[in-house]
């Protein structure tokens, strides 16, 4: 009697124990706290932005200035870094040798045509007594070719004078057109030759600016040549070397006629007035050029867009539930994005606490709460 009933107290506890472990064996719910995330509201609006490109500042017309004759320098009539016109007298070669040249070739014409004139009387006296049989016939063509050939020296000795007349031109340099000298490379009594630079000369208003365009952009800068001067509401702007904004804009007028293939650019000129000579050949500058999004854009951070194997998603928050949505993207413009579609204007975009989201996970916007001290 007494072992039945410890057989049976132990089945009990065996029971008791089996219905405790079922027990522990359930599932515990529980609840993740909300994610904390802060929000931006989708707003449209007309986004502006600049594409940067570097620049070189370089004179329209340029050229240097070399002598065609050899000689000393025998004057110079500008100071340094002058504005010069067209034809303003700038250098002297000694002309001494190609003035006495020169005279001497005017004498030898002199001379061609005192010995044509000889020649046309005897032509003319041997051709009446020609006609009278005075002479003899072979008299007569002597005297004619005589005269043929003295006509010819004189035309020699005239394109003789021609000559030395340009030498002695060449020994007087003057400018070529308006613009700016240089500092002279030679000085008085300095011996030149026909390839000894002795300055340079430019224009200097208006100014060019050149800059290297990626040959993917030819289509959008070939719309902007096509506009041409019409569009003067700063399309294209110039910051200046110290980062301020050049007070006059450009316009674009020649894209190159190829392609560099070693880098792939083509080179681009733009024209700047410049009254004030503040450009200056050779200063590196950069190009902005100004483009605009449209009056009804939707521009976001771009720290609020994730991108997966090359699509791009962001999250709204929805009823304290972040919600994920695939988005088409348009241009950056500085630490924003423009949004083609997936989003609509008064959106709640998140952008802050993106990287803990996934769809559907509560979020609590704004800072958390402090969690609650524990009872004692």
């Amino acid at each position: 009697m007494q072992m039945k009933i410890k057989i049976g107290w132990f089945g009990t506890m065996i029971l008791a124990a089996g219905l405790t472990s079922c027990g522990d064996n359930k599932p515990v719910q529980q609840t993740l706290p909300p994610v904390p995330v802060g929000v931006q509201i989708v707003k449209q609006g007309s986004a502006t932005y600049f594409d940067n490109y570097p620049a070189t500042v370089t004179a329209l017309n340029q050229v240097d200035i070399k002598p065609q004759v050899s000689g000393n320098i025998t004057g110079i009539f500008f100071k340094d870094g002058q504005y010069v016109k067209k034809g303003m007298k700038l250098y002297e070669i000694d002309q001494q040798q190609y003035k006495a040249a020169y005279d001497q070739a005017i004498a030898n014409v002199h001379v061609a045509e005192a010995n044509q004139s000889k020649a046309q009387q005897d032509a003319d006296r041997y051709a009446e007594l020609a006609k009278q049989d005075a002479i003899a016939k072979q008299t007569l063509d002597h005297a004619v070719a005589d005269l043929e050939s003295s006509k010819k020296q004189v035309e020699a000795a005239q394109a003789n004078v021609a000559s030395v007349a340009t030498n002695l031109k060449y020994s007087i340099i003057s400018a070529p057109f308006d613009g700016t000298i240089g500092i002279s490379s030679v000085k008085i009594g300095t011996g030149v030759y026909p390839q000894t630079l002795l300055n340079s000369i430019s224009s200097d208003n208006p100014m060019a600016v050149d800059v290297a365009v990626d040959q993917i952009e030819i289509p959008k800068f070939t719309e902007y040549l096509e506009k041409g001067t019409k569009d003067k509401d700063s399309i294209f702007t110039l910051t200046l070397p110290d980062g301020s904004i050049y007070e006059n804009p450009g316009h674009l007028v020649l894209l190159d006629r190829s392609v560099d293939p070693q880098t792939g650019t083509i080179k681009a000129r733009l024209v700047f007035p410049n009254a004030k000579k503040l450009l200056r050949p050779g200063i590196t500058a950069n190009i902005r050029v100004k483009h605009s999004a449209g009056e009804n854009t939707l521009l976001i951070p771009y720290k609020a867009v994730i991108e997966q194997l090359g699509e791009y998603f962001v999250y709204t928050a929805n009823n304290n539930r972040a919600k994920q949505h695939k988005v088409s993207l348009g241009t950056k413009i500085s630490g924003n994005v423009v949004v083609k579609s997936g989003l609509q204007a008064g959106d709640s975009v998140i952008t802050e606490g993106v990287q803990k989201l996934r769809d559907s996970v509560a979020i609590q916007v704004g800072s958390p709460k402090p969690a609650a001290a524990p009872k004692q």
